[in-house]
């Protein structure tokens, strides 16, 4: 169901070349991402927090509140990313509301990995 919400009503996919940055920590955000294909890395101050895979969101914080993003998403290899906006998760929300528990479960997993990384 998520994967045929995501692809529904011609989404927006943007294509990161390897080692090109999605967005950066500091940069203003209000969208979130999935990758889909390729692989990714997530990094704090310049250190490594995830590797992501596909399948993984990103971004989430964004979506939830608009503003600075808290890290870097780099892509490791060349790589595919769902853009998903404030309307899009709304839909997925309403049709898949799996989608937003995994929202929150990826938001409070990595705020609790990059705590326990930073405070080491």
């Amino acid at each position: 169901m998520l994967f045929f919400e995501l692809f529904s009503n011609a989404p927006e996919i943007v294509d990161i070349p390897a080692d090109e940055a999605l967005f950066c920590e500091g940069d203003h955000g209000s969208t979130m991402y999935v990758l889909i294909r390729g692989k990714a890395e997530v990094s704090v101050g310049g250190r490594l927090m995830e590797v992501l895979q596909p399948g993984n969101i990103v971004g989430e914080m964004s979506i939830v509140s608009p503003g600075p993003r808290s890290a870097t998403v780099t892509a490791s290899e060349d790589s595919e990313f769902v853009i998903i906006d404030e309307h899009r998760f709304n839909e997925l929300v309403r049709h898949a509301p799996d989608f937003a528990l995994k929202v929150m479960r990826t938001l409070t997993d990595r705020l609790r990995r990059t705590d326990a990384i930073l405070s080491a």
